[in-house]
């Protein structure tokens, strides 16, 4: 942080900054401190609303997937897959052993593609001391060369599993479209191997860093599994105790619509709690593979884990899991061979036979972790098999709560102690820790002492 000789002693405190970059989209953090006194503390979402679930309405099940990928650019797989686990719940189709490899595959692939982005370009410069990743690749070059390998080789994995790693267009209801070549994924294989020296450069590096301290216990909502560190399906748990199916997530969780903001908030029991690598490590740290448990190890970090800021930490952790585990996947998959015997290659329906199924009216939800948390789809289709009703829970809007309560906590504690630049900055590091992806575009975040 940048020192100033004027501290901050006014019970009336004044600061307004108009661009935050490095979040996606448009949002504001209001705060008012009037007599010494916190009177407001608010995370506005301010973009106009996108209208995802009505543009599903009368749509066949089958093109959902293909929609709601578009609803962010980040976690286009994520919304793609957690889309077809709704369209397969309600439709009753059971994927092979072998399509849930490869989903598994290419969710580790955004994991790790998105966990990069934040650890290096979003999150570094902040605690480097500097505005943006832009001086870094005069000062830093090598890391930043580094960073940007690491990151395309997990483009590289969502081209060849799903045809493209933005918006993916082979991953469908019950199988998918056309199998990657052999010669793409040993080269990816190739790839994966040689991360994992860049892996142990990030860990240093990470390691080197100083992070702010704070720290406020909340409720921690994460996807579980007794098989394995949860990301592509298992039980909704809450602190490592409270259990849900996915199926039931509304009786866990309610959204509520506040009017300075246009998007949803949820919360626990009328509690805010918190989604992402934060809360899948501190519910789920026993079942991180070895290699994820010497990282935590080596950054000091155990479960739980109270401090907001370290979910960048988190993010590291989980990206070694992830690598580690595509490579057992990898291996699997040269070993046997993929081939049309082993996975359903197939395409949804064409119009003209949408008609000729068979449809039961039903409802379906599924539920992934992306990068920034628990992701939610649910649909429910007619006898005609067109999408009645449809709802997504977004991970930023369930974070939404949780971040204005740490703000209620933090600010207090800042206001005797920090200049007006070091509690600016500090609330920005805050919002930038929960990676908000508020609608897939950076754009700014005014952060406003009134």
């Amino acid at each position: 942080m940048t020192k100033s000789s004027n501290k901050v002693y006014s019970k009336d405190v004044k600061i307004d900054v108009h661009y935050l970059t490095r979040v996606e989209g448009h949002g504001n953090i209001v705060v008012d401190v009037k007599n010494g006194l916190l009177t407001k503390c608010e995370f506005q979402v301010i973009e106009s609303p996108r209208f995802f679930e009505s543009m599903l309405i009368n749509r066949p099940i089958w093109e959902a997937q293909h929609i709601t990928s578009r609803i962010c650019g980040i976690c286009a797989c994520g919304h793609s897959l957690a889309s077809i686990k709704a369209g397969e719940d309600a439709l009753g189709v059971k994927p092979s052993d072998e399509v849930i490899m490869l989903r598994k595959l290419l969710l580790y692939a955004e994991q790790m593609d998105s966990h990069v982005l934040h650890i290096y370009i979003l999150v570094a410069p902040d605690l480097l001391g500097v505005k943006s990743i832009m001086p870094l690749i005069k000062t830093h070059k090598p890391i930043i060369e580094m960073a940007l390998r690491m990151k395309k080789m997990s483009d590289y994995a969502g081209e060849v599993l799903a045809g493209r790693h933005t918006h993916p267009i082979s991953y469908v209801i019950g199988g998918l479209t056309q199998l990657p070549s052999r010669e793409a994924l040993e080269k990816l294989y190739k790839l994966m191997l040689l991360a994992r020296k860049d892996g142990e450069e990030t860990v240093k590096i990470i390691k080197s860093l100083k992070f702010p301290e704070f720290e406020r216990p909340t409720q921690y909502l994460s996807l579980t599994s007794d098989e394995e560190y949860a990301m592509y399906d298992g039980e909704l748990i809450v602190n490592g105790r409270q259990r849900q199916k996915v199926s039931d997530y509304k009786k866990l969780l309610t959204e509520t619509v506040r009017d300075y903001s246009r998007a949803k908030i949820a919360a626990i029991n009328d509690k805010p709690y918190a989604v992402g690598a934060l809360s899948r490590f501190n519910n789920n740290y026993e079942k991180l593979n070895k290699e994820a448990k010497l990282v935590a190890k080596e950054l000091g970090l155990k479960a739980p884990c109270h401090n907001p800021y370290l979910n960048t930490a988190c993010q590291l952790i989980e990206w070694v899991h992830c690598l580690e585990e595509s490579i057992k996947i990898m291996e699997k998959i040269l070993k046997d061979n993929l081939s049309e015997g082993k996975v359903v290659v197939s395409s949804w329906p064409k119009k003209s036979e949408i008609g000729k199924i068979k449809y039961k009216p039903n409802t379906g939800t599924g539920c992934v972790e992306v990068p920034r948390g628990s992701l939610f789809h649910e649909y429910t289709i007619d006898k005609t098999g067109c999408i009645t009703f449809a709802n997504c829970v977004i991970p930023t809007n369930q974070n939404m709560g949780n971040l204005e309560e740490d703000m209620r906590k933090i600010v207090p504690e800042l206001l005797a102690e920090k200049t007006q630049e070091e509690i600016t900055l500090a609330l920005e590091m805050l919002a930038r820790s929960y990676d908000p992806c508020i609608s897939c575009a950076t754009h700014l975040l005014d952060v406003k002492f009134v």
